[in-house]
Formats: structure tokens, sequence, C-alpha cells
């Protein structure tokens, strides 16, 4: 986990909203399934991670996912991946922006 997910999640329980964490190396169609059932607004994901010494595209898999979806937006911070300004923020911009 980078600390950016612990804050994430410390951020939520501060304004009394729901947070769920899932398994970052799922498929983008289970990916899908859980961003379905749990109804989500936002994504805060990394772009990448590490497993068995292997790199995960988490953000390229969040992104096949949300094609799956409908309504949800997108936070992200790290590494040069694809980015749509029409659902991507940056994280560190976040706080800039009107809810």
């Amino acid at each position: 986990m980078i600390p950016e997910a612990a804050y994430a999640m410390l951020a939520c329980t501060r304004i009394g909203s729901l947070h769920s964490e899932v398994f970052g190396w799922f498929s983008p169609e289970a990916l899908a399934g859980c961003i379905k059932d749990c109804k989500s607004k936002f994504i805060i994901t990394a772009d990448q991670g590490y497993r068995l010494n292997k790199t995960v595209p988490l953000k390229t898999n969040i992104d096949a996912a949300l094609e799956k979806t409908e309504g949800s937006g997108i936070m992200r911070m790290g590494d040069d991946v694809a980015f749509d300004d029409s659902r991507n923020i940056w994280v560190k911009e976040a706080p800039k922006r009107p809810t």
C-alpha cells in the first residue's frame, strides 16, 4: 500500500464517506463487478503496483473496468499513463476542484 491510499481512507472516514478497498490485481472484469456492486462514485488508484516481482498496470485495469460501468470518476497519482481529462484528476489537484 502506498501512503496516499491511507490518506484517502482516513479522509473518507473524516468526512463520513464510505470507502471500499479492492484487491488491486483483479482483472478488469472483476473490478467492474466490484465497482457496480458498491456503486462507486470515485476510484483512487496508483498507476502500477508490484506483485511477485512483476509490475501490474493498475490504472490500465481500472480504465478497462470503467468502460464496463457508468458514472464513475477516477483520481490517480503517479506515472505517465493514459489520462482522460473528462474523468481523471491528479490527486494533488482534487482539493482545488469544486465538489
